[in-house]
């Protein structure tokens, strides 16, 4: 973590290729899918609220496969996709969270602030490490948060390292808290909020069994982190200066035109959950504010313009690496819709749980959407294929429409911060230094662990009649 500490966000060209091997390994299994798996394609219709849905009984056999040249250049023809719009946002979000990062980097406020803040709670740490966890988990699950957490990232990795943690550290309490929010969704409109409305359910209705699920991962999230984090602290004493810290009045005001700006950008994002008509432009407003957060702080911070233009444009070019990553993860559901084979393998999932026993059903319900996650990461555009197929197939099996979609939201939450298709966690593993690999080996443990638990949790509510 040298470099890291010394500035920008450049990428690390080891956990770059590492996660370029990964990535172009699984385009070439996903290609290999395409030649073995027959084409079919289900009929979509509208439902009462003018959405598409898909239409459960219209499902046909189609021609399948893709053209070797049209998978070569994939991660490129995803740009001009339908529906990829989200994709070129993610981008250019990025791209603002680079330069910005940059010149906040080389203003020294960012040394500043964690200096400050290290002094501040040293002392305190783990206390400081529950309320950042905490805050990250509720910014997922009340809201929906998580492409608009990724400018906190690498704050909150910088701070750990300033505490005597890790990169490791730092990632788990911010990116994987803000997934295990967004999965346990007591209100996020993006997964429970599509889902319940797909499924004919008042929109955030019977909570309680999700709240539960929050309190009960939040508990295995914190003890994992804190086991870890315990095993790899340094003496805070010995990695910071802490009497040395002298006050800037520059840097001062530089830091309260950066928090005072990003946080009514965060408030903003906090009006949402009530506010439907902002939900579409989360990821707009964080970027616009990040971005004037960014620059007022830095030229109050005593930042020349000039310099403020050249460190950002040296921001946007480190983090291109990134960009090349997040088109090829987004090859791979672009690969199988052309190919006409992503129908084909729902539909025999779907079949299969016909043979199943009742409590079975609910945790193939589970594995079902685990799966489709690996190519489709956005959570209301899952909502919108698979909601329409398991709640009437789980009714048969006198199985709730509320069940179903807390498995749903299980499904969809936890892997977005495991799988390599997801390009959030990539671009969060790319900013704080941490090899795909690397990541793997720390976070196996707790997917398994939260695997267990919500798999119970999923059986208690089957039980007690959820």
């Amino acid at each position: 973590m040298a470099e890291k500490e010394k500035g920008g966000l450049n990428i690390n060209v080891k956990s770059f290729i590492t996660a370029i091997i990964v990535i172009f390994a699984l385009m070439v299994g996903t290609y290999i899918l395409t030649l073995v798996i027959p084409g079919g394609e289900y009929a979509y219709a509208l439902d009462t609220y003018g959405n598409t849905i898909i239409d459960v009984n219209g499902y046909s056999s189609v021609e399948g496969g893709i053209p070797f040249w049209k998978w070569i250049l994939s991660p490129f023809l995803v740009l001009g996709a339908e529906g990829n719009g989200t994709l070129i946002a993610v981008i250019a979000f990025l791209l603002v969270i680079g330069g910005i990062f940059n010149s906040l980097d080389k203003s020294g406020i960012m040394k500043y602030m964690l200096d400050k803040m290290v002094k501040r709670f040293g002392g305190v740490r783990y206390r400081l490490m529950a309320v950042i966890t905490f805050f990250f988990m509720a910014m997922g699950s009340m809201i929906g948060s998580f492409e608009e957490v990724v400018p906190l990232v690498p704050i909150v990795v910088a701070l750990a390292i300033n505490l005597g943690w890790d990169a490791l550290t730092g990632v788990g309490m911010s990116i994987l808290a803000a997934g295990c929010g967004f999965a346990a969704g007591v209100c996020n409109p993006f997964t429970i909020g599509v889902a319940q409305e797909l499924a004919g359910l008042p929109m955030f209705s019977d909570p309680w069994l999700r709240i539960v699920s929050f309190v009960l991962i939040y508990a295995c999230l914190m003890a994992f982190i804190v086991l870890y984090a315990k095993k790899h602290e340094k003496p805070i004493e010995k990695s910071n200066e802490l009497d040395s810290f002298i006050a800037d009045k520059k840097m001062d005001k530089g830091l309260i035109c950066f928090a005072s700006i990003l946080g009514a950008g965060l408030l903003t994002i906090l009006c949402s959950g009530f506010i439907p008509a902002l939900q579409d432009y989360t990821m707009i407003i964080v970027a616009v504010m990040f971005l004037i957060a960014g620059v007022v702080s830095t030229l109050v911070s005593g930042m020349k313009g000039k310099d403020l233009a050249k460190t950002s444009w040296q921001g946007v070019t480190s983090i291109f690496p990134a960009v090349l990553m997040i088109l090829m993860a987004s090859s791979i559901k672009y690969t199988l819709e052309e190919a006409n084979v992503l129908d084909t393998i729902l539909h025999e999932a779907v079949g299969i749980a016909g043979s199943m026993p009742k409590w079975a059903v609910i945790l193939f319900i589970y594995l079902i959407v685990l799966v489709m996650n690996f190519f489709i990461p956005s959570g209301s555009a899952k909502a919108f294929m698979l909601i329409p197929l398991i709640v009437p197939m789980a009714q048969i099996f006198g199985l709730s429409a509320q069940l179903c979609v807390v498995a749903f939201a299980f499904g969809d939450g936890f892997s977005n911060v495991f799988y390599p298709t997801n390009p959030v966690l990539l671009i969060s593993l790319g900013l704080a230094d941490v090899s795909y690999s690397k990541w793997v080996k720390f976070s196996w443990k707790f997917q398994f662990m939260n695997i267990i638990l919500t798999s119970a949790i999923l059986l208690f509510g089957l039980a007690v009649g959820y």
